[in-house]
């Protein structure tokens, strides 16, 4: 697993890549977008400004949660 401090979050991450990589992120993810992206076959290819819109929430909230775990 790469180190932390070699990770960047950006609302094109793709959301799937930012669970594998950011321990405590699987927690951010479902904290604004609910538990169903862990099924979704979407979350291979759907990037975290997608999956806000989809969930009516803002994804630079989304990324700024998920940057304070890299810190």
């Amino acid at each position: 697993m790469p180190e932390t401090t070699d990770i960047s979050v950006s609302g094109e991450s793709i959301i799937g890549d930012v669970i594998e990589q950011i321990p405590g992120a699987a927690d951010v993810i479902e904290k604004y977008f609910g538990n169903g992206c862990f099924t979704c076959p979407g979350i291979r290819m759907e990037s975290i400004n997608f999956g806000a819109t989809m969930h009516g929430v803002n994804a630079e909230d989304v990324v700024a949660d998920l940057r304070a775990l890299l810190k």
